[in-house]
């Protein structure tokens, strides 16, 4: 970890934590001394990712859309290690698609996971967070801000995340909660740049329109969460932070790499 951050005795859970960034970001709180809880759908992925992230860890199976398994978990998690401090919410789908070939179902699904997920983890969490003092994380996404060709369901989807992040961030401020959205960009190694960037040539491109030259890895967004987790960012809500190297305001032209 290139900066230090001390998360002993808070409780952090983060949903999607189980792969790709999100793992990244649970690995790192627990780095930093934090009880976590991570959840996502495929419990054979919630037991591996408890056992790497130690003693005390606890993992929940649910989907996102089901509000209703999402409230017993933090419901549960609060009964065994207490109020949570952070929640960081993460869970996301996502496919390459012109607009043109896109079905309803296959719109609706990512509209279910990335927004209406979004927000039954939002309502589910608050009633368990330290009020106040708590902090929710949602992870958004370039295509929220940039629209892209193959990406419309996505960028409609992401688009409704911020504006989540942002009215929460008025309604919940005088409970003493605050959310926050955290976009990263191209991030080295993950299932999300794999689909999109299958091929070195791809990749390349990519990396060409990222200011600072070269792909983010999950402990750069793992760092931004931190941040806003932290006493360090005790007056920041309703902000969007790009963890991107400078890639939203390049234009984040994710077309190059598609062709």
């Amino acid at each position: 970890m290139t900066a230090s951050f001390d998360f002993s005795g808070k409780n952090v859970f983060v949903v999607g934590g189980t792969s790709g960034i999100n793992l990244g970001i649970a690995k790192a709180f627990a780095a930093a001394g934090a009880r976590m809880g991570v959840a996502s759908r495929k419990q054979d992925k919630v037991d591996a990712a408890v056992a790497e992230l130690g003693e005390g860890a606890l993992g929940y199976s649910f989907d996102v859309r089901n509000f209703d398994d999402i409230a017993a978990a933090f419901a549960d998690f609060e009964e065994k290690a207490g109020k949570i401090d952070v929640v960081v919410s993460g869970a996301a789908g996502n496919f390459p698609a012109l607009a043109k070939d896109i079905s309803s179902n296959g719109f609706k699904a990512v509209i279910d996971i990335d927004l209406l997920g979004t927000f039954h983890v939002m309502k589910a969490a608050m009633g368990h967070m330290v009020q106040p003092g708590g902090s929710l994380i949602n992870i958004s996404a370039p295509q929220a801000v940039q629209a892209m060709p193959f990406q419309v369901h996505v960028c409609a989807a992401k688009a409704g995340v911020d504006m989540i992040t942002k009215c929460l961030a008025i309604e919940w401020g005088p409970l003493g909660l605050r959310v926050n959205s955290v976009i990263p960009g191209p991030i080295d190694g993950t299932e999300g740049m794999d689909r999109l960037a299958p091929t070195e040539a791809m990749r390349k491109a990519v990396v060409k329109t990222v200011p600072m030259g070269r792909m983010g890895d999950p402990e750069d967004v793992a760092l931004a969460c931190m941040y806003l987790g932290s006493d360090a960012a005790r007056y920041v809500s309703g902000t969007i932070l790009n963890a991107d190297g400078g890639w939203a305001i390049a234009g984040a032209r994710i077309d190059l790499a598609l062709g």
